[in-house]
This record gives C-alpha cells, sequence and structure tokens, in this order.
C-alpha cells in the first residue's frame, strides 16, 4: 500500500474536484478554504511535483495568456493511480476510526 500523507490527500481531492480548472492558484485557493489555512506555494506545488512523479496526477501545460504576460497554467488531473490511492486511504481511515470504544476520558463518541 502507498499510503499518502494528509497533505497528499487534501491535494489530490481538491484537484478532483476542481476538474478541468485544476491549476495551481486555483488549487492553493481551494486548499486555503478548506483548511483555513494560508498554505504557501511550496507547501503546493512541492508535493503536487511529487504525486505528479508517482504518477498520482498527470500535468500539462495550458496555452500562455495575456493575462499571465505571455505565461502558461500548468494543469493537474487525477490518474486512475490517484484514484485508487484515495480510495485506500478513505478505507484505512474508516477502518482506523471503527470500531473504538464508546467512552475515552469521560467523552462519548458519538458514532452516527
Amino acid at each position: 500500500m502507498d499510503i499518502l500523507t494528509r497533505m497528499e490527500e487534501l491535494l489530490l481531492l481538491v484537484v478532483w474536484k476542481l476538474e478541468d480548472e485544476a491549476y495551481g492558484l486555483a488549487i492553493r485557493n481551494r486548499l486555503n478554504v478548506l483548511t483555513g489555512s494560508d498554505h504557501s506555494v511550496g507547501a503546493v506545488y512541492t508535493p503536487l511535483k511529487r504525486m505528479a512523479r508517482r504518477g498520482f496526477l498527470e500535468t500539462w501545460e495550458g496555452d500562455p495568456t495575456e493575462e499571465r504576460g505571455g505565461r502558461s497554467k500548468r494543469f493537474y488531473k487525477l490518474t486512475p493511480k490517484g484514484v485508487h490511492a484515495l480510495r485506500q486511504v478513505r478505507s484505512l481511515t474508516e477502518s482506523a476510526w471503527s470500531d473504538l470504544p464508546a467512552q475515552v476520558f469521560g467523552l462519548t463518541l458519538r458514532t452516527s
């Protein structure tokens, strides 16, 4: 099993949700809203590059645009291997959270 970090899991989910609009700034903005934190550029691009090398993401350059001074956007798309990795981490998380004792430290765990 190739276990994802929490950041990798969140980034893959954001890319999946953005579909055709999954490029760096859009991914970072959506992640910031989702987590309520301001993630640095490096905190987003470094794991995106790593996951592309691992085969979880496909990347390509879009057409250059005037609004970006003639530069292109790098787009990301989830691969079947990325979807599989997300399903594995979801299953692992659900398994880890199942069958917990109903109470811990005097607090009651809600199961629904």
